[in-house]
């Protein structure tokens, strides 16, 4: 998998060394950083910013890329053992989703599962600013299923949507799932109604919506500072 971008790049580098198995620069760099890049005992290559364009297939590299083992998805059994995580449902753009974990993770949500069989790992990855190396993020295909499991391991399940239950009047169980879902179709009736309850986000200015990220920012926030 090829990762590219500075702060990504960097953030791998910093904290996630022995993930890089070979790094590719477009560009001169400073002295210390350099000796930092070989630090992580990878191999070098120099390439020109066209090689590096195919390589970032036109993504924005900023002249810093590297080639990294595969991403290792969280074990589901291991995220059932948690107190509060995140579930997406049918969210397919990774700005939401890489935005949603860097969120997770700067505020206390301690997992996130996506609702699929796959997932842009690198899109997410640059959208999150690295951060989705540090949160654990699992795929599970039949989000219903997922919601029962959860409910039998002492999960409460919170569905994010129109009309829901004002967060600022909620008191949250000791184990929460929270349920995200995509701006178009939201989250299927069907899974609705195995929640416990709809929370949502009182709004002013005759505004019936957030972005998905920007509600799911404050709902973690309130649900972790209750």
């Amino acid at each position: 998998m090829i990762i590219y971008g500075k702060q990504l790049f960097l953030h791998v580098l910093e904290r996630h060394p022995k993930k890089i198995e070979e790094i590719y620069l477009s560009k001169e760099c400073d002295k210390a950083l350099f000796n930092k890049i070989c630090g992580a005992g990878a191999k070098i290559i120099r390439i020109d910013n066209q090689k590096a364009q195919s390589l970032a297939r036109g993504g924005n590299h900023q002249g810093f890329l590297a080639k990294v083992g595969k991403y290792e998805f969280a074990n589901i059994n291991d995220i059932k053992k948690l107190k509060f995580i995140a579930l997406l449902y049918e969210i397919s753009d990774v700005g939401n989703i890489g935005a949603i974990v860097r969120s997770a993770y700067a505020l206390g949500c301690e997992a996130i599962v996506v609702i699929g069989k796959s997932l842009n790992v690198e899109g997410v990855l640059r959208a999150s600013s690295g951060a989705a190396y540090e949160m654990p993020i699992a795929l599970f295909d039949d989000g219903l299923t997922l919601i029962n499991e959860l409910k039998q391991v002492g999960f409460s399940v919170y569905a994010s949507a129109n009309g829901g239950k004002n967060i600022n009047e909620m008191k949250f169980n000791n184990k929460v799932a929270l349920i995200m879902g995509s701006e178009g179709d939201g989250i299927p009736a069907k899974a609705i109604k195995k929640c416990d309850a709809c929370i949502g986000i009182k709004l002013k200015n005759n505004f019936d919506s957030l972005n998905v990220s920007a509600a799911f920012a404050i709902i973690c926030n309130r649900i972790v500072n209750e």
